[in-house]
């Protein structure tokens, strides 16, 4: 039979065979088989290298095989049994003793390696069906999946991104991604380029009121504990250092912020390294506590005294960085230069609504003034409102750390914690009026992370602020029917 009379099956030949002889040509690479015992020799390498990769990554386990193995070929199932029984009884100990070691060595690395594999068992289906894997060269190319950090009440899962993907993209399919995976709800954190956390709740730690949370020995005034974070972690509030604006609408708990903080400054402010100057313009909430301001720090209430306050705070201030000029740059609270906070309630009747335009005036230049140098020398300004409209507080962008509580208008949440917060988690608009599962909630933004953090403050009940008041100011107060617990 002629050369060209052979049937073409593609292995010595790169062209299909077909009987039609006016059928354009088909071409097709060639086919070479690979020998079987490369292919095993292949497989066998991949095997190897997994296994070693395996034990290096889990010493651990190497360790308890070994040690399992050797008790076994020297004492055998009664030696495994003793082992076996030492362990639980040292866990337990371990449990007993030092709870935070333990959760910080056992269960901790458990629940993380638990839900990595819960979210990997999922994972390939999640983001193929919420169209977060896209093909490329009929290849489907998933995000890959990197470390779980879990706790009781949320998942923070690490992504690196698919070539020519953005975290954009998966924000907009949260709650898609919510859906998939079990969970309440889905945030996406910006991380370095290429990678981005989701953050995912799965039980809402915020769902009931807080008590009070417990201070610890030194009070930090960089970290006053006044809440708990949605992840279960302690909310501590930075004053010294920045300023401080927390919006709200009526009831939605901006006292128990205050009172809050109030609380957790009582130590310093009893040894004198910190005052608390309290603006008082309702008359409804900072007066629980006028017996501890008169005697560690400064009260009033009338528009015209809370003018004279905060000018006096000024020229204070003023003072006190006329002595700091060429000596140092950052303050330490001191007996002789303590720590002076600011507080102000419902600062827009001061800014805003008072009718007396001088006081108005002298009042918004004065938080202005404090505002804008306050901070190096020892001066923080903590201010509450409801609208927070920028004619009603134009400086509130003078504010680095700033809390929104419920909002009645999703556009307010932007006004109060940047540019496309809402966007990034911080449904404000969405909490709920109902005291009991919404007051005090909010979400919080600070300088350093543009990144909105839903917390909630402990509540303050008026018995504590009472007993707060007889013990630090040695006066009983009046019984005062005011919602001061919110």
């Amino acid at each position: 039979m002629s050369r060209l009379g052979r049937r073409a099956d593609g292995e010595q030949l790169a062209q299909v065979y077909n009987p039609d002889p006016f059928a354009p040509p088909v071409w097709r690479s060639p086919v070479y088989r690979t020998p079987e015992a490369i292919i095993w020799a292949a497989q066998l390498a991949r095997l190897l290298w997994r296994v070693i990769w395996f034990l290096i990554r889990h010493p651990g386990l190497d360790s308890a095989v070994v040690l399992g193995w050797f008790v076994w070929s020297r004492v055998g199932w009664p030696g495994l049994v003793a082992s076996a029984l030492m362990i639980v009884a040292s866990l337990t100990a371990l449990r007993l003793l030092s709870p935070h070691w333990f959760a910080r060595l056992v269960t901790s690395p458990a629940r993380n390696k638990w839900r990595w594999w819960s979210y990997r068992r999922r994972w390939e289906a999640v983001m193929t069906i919420s169209g977060l894997a896209p093909m490329f060269q009929a290849r489907i190319m998933l995000p890959v999946l990197g470390r779980v950090e879990s706790t009781r009440y949320t998942d923070r899962v690490t992504v690196g991104l698919v070539s020519g993907q953005s975290p954009k993209q998966f924000a907009d399919r949260a709650e898609a991604l919510a859906h998939g995976f079990g969970a309440i709800l889905c945030r996406v954190r910006s991380g370095r380029p290429g990678m981005i956390t989701l953050e995912f709740i799965r039980r809402d730690s915020l769902a009931q009121v807080i008590g009070a949370v417990p201070l610890g020995p030194e009070p930090d005034l960089k970290a006053l504990p006044v809440g708990r974070i949605e992840d279960g972690r302690v909310f501590t509030i930075r004053l010294h250092g920045t300023h401080l604006l927390i919006a709200g609408a009526t009831g939605s708990g901006k006292g128990s912020y205050l009172w809050g903080l109030i609380r957790a400054l009582l130590r310093p402010m009893a040894v004198g390294l910190v005052e608390v100057w309290a603006c008082d313009p309702k008359l409804m909430e900072l007066a629980f506590g006028r017996a501890i301001f008169e005697r560690y720090g400064r009260y009033a209430a009338d528009p015209a005294d809370i003018a004279d306050l905060l000018e006096a705070a000024v020229a204070a201030m003023q003072e006190r960085a006329a002595r700091f000029a060429g000596r140092q740059r950052d303050h330490a609270p001191t007996t002789a230069d303590p720590f002076i906070v600011v507080m102000v309630d419902e600062i827009a009747f001061l800014t805003a609504y008072q009718a007396d335009r001088k006081l108005r005036e002298r009042t918004l230049a004065a938080l202005a003034t404090l505002t804008t140098q306050g901070r190096a020398v020892g001066f923080c300004v903590v201010a509450a409102l409801q609208d927070p409209r920028k004619e009603v507080l134009n400086i509130r962008n003078l504010f680095p750390d700033k809390i929104a509580l419920r909002l009645d208008e999703p556009s307010q949440v932007d006004m109060v914690l940047g540019d496309g917060a809402r966007d990034r988690g911080a449904r404000c608009d969405e909490i709920s009026t109902d005291p009991a599962s919404g007051a005090g909630i909010g979400y919080v933004r600070l300088e350093a992370d543009p990144d909105p953090v839903r917390v909630r403050a402990a509540w303050i009940p008026d018995d504590d602020i009472r007993a707060m008041a007889i013990a630090y100011a040695g006066e009983p107060q009046p019984s005062i029917t005011a919602g001061a617990a919110w």
